[in-house]
């Protein structure tokens, strides 16, 4: 029998969990080895040269450590800065991801489309050219948020996070013009669909929240040969860069199947 294929997915924290949850549930048959950048976040503290010079070696030192047969980059800020550098470099296959802009404004009915994520994110060229090419005739408000995946790794971490505090991040999305207001709202970090329940409840109106995350699933289940049979025996492991030992065991099974991450 052989050994269960290698998913390596690479973060800056906790918010690439939400897409793992979806990976996991196309592809049960994988080991996945969930790291954490923890030593260098938040990322949007940083400039675009030191994040490409700190992911792109940190990632071929994990390439050699684990040998995976892919690499998710689970964060919007790394992936719209590395992908190239990655691509380049190393010759396993990547899966980034990027803001689901071209689905949110196909969906869109008012036209108005809101794309949150870190400041970085939404100022970043890769970001407005997106619009550029797919906003289809929207208007696109990007919003960049300093403090919301700050408060989803706190929240998930078991810390009180006040519903003040959400709502101030969000209500820059919500724009009403008195004729057309936002209907859609492109989640452009991973961090913040840990917080969507709350953030649903908090909208000051219903509208469709867009996580990229099934969508990354499918790729990466595309792009491996047939499932196995393997669920059984594929393991799950969770690293910190900064070392510190993990005590989320409980509360992070969810995102890894029901296994218990070592």
């Amino acid at each position: 029998m052989s050994a269960p294929p290698t998913i390596l997915v690479f973060d800056s924290g906790l918010g690439g969990l939400t897409v793992l949850r979806e990976i996991v549930r196309a592809r049960p048959d994988a080991h996945y080895v969930y790291v954490a950048d923890d030593a260098f976040f938040p990322y949007g503290h940083h400039s675009e040269e030191q994040i490409i010079a700190r992911v792109v070696p940190l990632v071929g030192e994990l390439i050699a450590h684990h040998a995976p047969v892919l690499v998710v980059i689970a964060c919007n800020t790394a992936s719209t800065l590395v992908m190239s550098h990655l691509r380049s470099a190393y010759s396993v296959p990547f899966v980034g991801t990027v803001p689901a802009i071209k689905p949110a404004c196909a969906s869109s009915t008012t036209k108005r489309v809101s794309v949150l994520g870190t400041k970085g994110t939404v100022k970043r060229e890769y970001t407005r050219r997106l619009i550029n090419d797919f906003s289809q005739g929207c208007e696109v408000t990007l919003v960049g948020s300093a403090e919301l995946a700050s408060l989803a790794e706190s929240a998930l971490s078991g810390n009180d996070v006040r519903d003040e505090d959400i709502a101030a991040e969000l209500a820059p999305c919500f724009v009403d013009d008195g004729k057309h207001r936002t209907d859609t709202v492109v989640l452009a970090c991973t961090h913040y669909p840990l917080l969507l329940d709350r953030m649903k409840k908090l909208a000051p109106w219903p509208v469709d929240w867009i996580d990229p995350a099934p969508a990354i699933a499918r790729r990466v289940s595309d792009l491996l040969c047939s499932p196995g049979q393997e669920s059984d025996q594929a393991g799950a492991e969770i690293i910190f860069t900064s070392k510190r030992p993990h005590t989320l065991s409980q509360a992070l099974m969810p995102f890894f199947g029901g296994r218990v991450p070592a």
